[in-house]
């Protein structure tokens, strides 16, 4: 390998997080279609179940980290997190394969939830933590290391509504089974493929493993040194405070268990977002610039929850919306009758002559173009070809989740340089800045479609124009203000409190989830005689799509003018 290629170990890691990433937004984009379509939910119980799931997703890390950093490692949790990921994709097949069956259909859609949740927090926090390791300290090409992983996750995201989609989203309900499996599959090919290669390729530049058992003398030896450092300022991890910290965490999950009328995930969610903060912010350890920081932390991480609660309808309001409300026929431009086999065939030259093309002018410019080009030229290439092959014809309503990974890989590299081009001419905007204007962005998206669904009642369908100009727009907010989070955690966070200060921001993603069940609840819907039954939200009426689409553009224009004003504040005290 050459200086300037990158080691075997991260494609490996590529292809890993793909197909995990595959097996993930395949199963969201049929998720809330199978409870409706096969389970006979009705929109505000798969609303909540959705928001039950996602929040918990971002919920099991903190565990799954904790327990590969002392115990595990990250190899060993990827293997065991992928594998549990696997058997509940094949858990939800199973449960897709006995519809009908009462009490035993209810229990296998559980056991499968439950096995996706609990192998996500042992695989999410550990496969992006190794990327790093494969190089050097100060390797200049740690960046495209990086920018080649995540197209990993953008490229299984753009596939997998569209693999899942076309199996399962059939309008025959016996057909769920088949989206669940193809998930389970691409989940099996990514535990497999990471098994055999994990010994192999996963080492560090002077060849020693990466990833293994962490070595208990060591961890031993660092508590010993971190105790004997700090033992005397009465540190976090004092005994006595845990327990209060305990004791709040049990009285503030009582209080929202009764408020929230017997919610018990959602007041388990809530609750260590109040109690975690607090019992960080209060060690007597902290100085007050750390404190600044830690707060600086905590006001990102508040307001980031009113982005994701929004962001994340895609997987039920906006999903119910393009399978309702949307007229998904593509314009018949081309007067096209294909067979599948046919369009199948059509779809792949046309991407394999695309490739060659790109490759035949790398040649001809003596460039090599990077594998993100390539796989950006793959995406683009299935993307106009099925427009162009599947003419006339009616969109999956699973396809509408391939959108946002398009958008994402279109719009990275512009995005990116207008950021260089405005430092370029001293115009410095600030990472909380960023924040705001995507929370603007986003709010000027819900806008718009609001704007779009005035006075269309409830089954009249819009043009699918609406929803893809959504997907666009909250596209460009996502990447003005997605990449700041975990870099402006790790800068800020005092050395000491870098995990806990990490699981607050995990916290305020699981809390985000569960928020977005709760709003996608108050989607309007027409009971038995066809009359829709208005919905309260904060005194707000909910009486049609215009309504339930302004919750979000007011939340998220409020919210972005907040923190706008609040930025001033960061800016002067926090070198962002």
């Amino acid at each position: 390998m050459t200086k300037e290629g990158h080691p075997r170990g991260l494609y490996l890691l590529f292809s890993t997080e793909m197909w995990e990433r595959f097996s993930y937004y395949g199963m969201r984009a049929i998720f809330t279609l199978f409870l409706i379509g096969a389970m006979s939910y009705d929109k505000e119980a798969a609303s909540e179940m959705y928001g039950n799931y996602t929040g918990l997703v971002y919920l099991t890390p903190l565990i799954g980290g904790y327990i590969a950093d002392n115990y595990w490692g990250n190899k060993r949790s990827i293997i065991v997190g992928g594998t549990l990921m696997a058997l509940g994709q094949f858990f939800l097949f199973l449960c897709a394969s006995f519809l009908g069956q009462g009490i035993f259909t209810h229990t296998l859609l559980i056991l499968g939830l439950g096995l996706l949740v609990l192998g996500n927090g042992f695989f999410k926090p550990n496969i992006s933590s190794m990327v790093g390791t494969l190089y050097p300290d100060n390797d200049p090409r740690k960046d495209s290391a990086y920018t080649i992983f995540y197209m990993g996750i953008n490229f299984g995201a753009f596939f997998s509504p569209l693999v899942c989609g076309f199996f399962g989203v059939t309008g025959d309900p016996a057909d769920f089974k088949y989206g669940f499996l193809a998930a389970c599959v691409g989940m099996i090919i990514g535990v497999v493929s990471f098994l055999f290669g994990k010994d192999k390729y996963l080492v560090t530049p002077e060849g020693e493993e990466i990833g293994g058992v962490p070595r208990i003398a060591e961890s031993t030896l660092m508590l010993e040194s971190h105790v004997d450092e700090t033992s005397s300022s009465q540190i976090h991890t004092d005994n006595s405070k845990i327990g209060l910290f305990v004791l709040l965490e049990v009285l503030v999950f009582g209080l929202l268990y009764w408020l929230f009328d017997g919610d018990y995930i959602g007041a388990l969610i809530y609750s260590l977002s109040c109690v975690v903060p607090v019992y960080i912010i209060t060690d007597k350890t902290l100085v007050k610039e750390e404190k600044r920081n830690i707060l600086v932390i905590y006001i990102l991480a508040f307001f980031v929850v009113f982005f994701w609660a929004a962001f994340e309808q895609a997987g039920a309001s906006l999903t119910y919306f393009a399978e309702e409300q949307t007229d998904r026929f593509l314009p018949n431009f081309f007067d096209l009758d294909l067979t599948l086999t046919r369009k199948v065939i059509s779809i792949v030259i046309f991407t394999a002559l695309s490739v060659g093309l790109t490759k035949l002018v790398g040649i001809r410019l003596n460039k090599s173009f990077d594998l993100p080009t390539y796989l950006s030229v793959i995406i683009f290439a299935v993307t106009i070809s099925f427009i162009f092959f599947s003419s006339g014809e009616e969109v999956n309503t699973s396809y509408f989740g391939s959108l946002n990974p398009i958008f994402i890989i279109v719009l990275a590299p512009v995005m990116s340089s207008l950021w260089m081009t405005l430092e370029g001419k001293n115009i410095h905007i600030a990472s909380p800045t960023k924040q705001a204007i995507g929370l603007a962005l986003l709010s000027f998206g819900y806008f718009f479609i609001a704007y779009g669904v005035d006075d269309v009642p409830v089954g009249e369908k819009v043009s699918m124009m609406w929803i893809t100009t959504l997907y666009l727009v909250l596209s460009i907010g996502e990447l003005s203000l997605s990449p700041i989070g975990l870099s402006m955690v790790n800068k800020l966070s005092p050395a000491r409190f870098a995990s806990l200060l990490m699981s607050v921001w995990l916290l305020s993603s699981a809390t985000a989830n569960k928020f977005a069940g709760v709003l996608s609840a108050l989607y309007p819907e027409a009971n038995a005689d066809g009359i829709v039954v208005a919905k309260s939200f904060c005194g707000y009426e909910i009486a049609n799509l215009h309504d339930f689409f302004m919750v979000f553009a007011v939340m998220s224009g409020v919210a972005s003018f907040l923190l706008f004003l609040i930025c001033r504040w960061i800016n002067k005290n926090v070198k962002c």
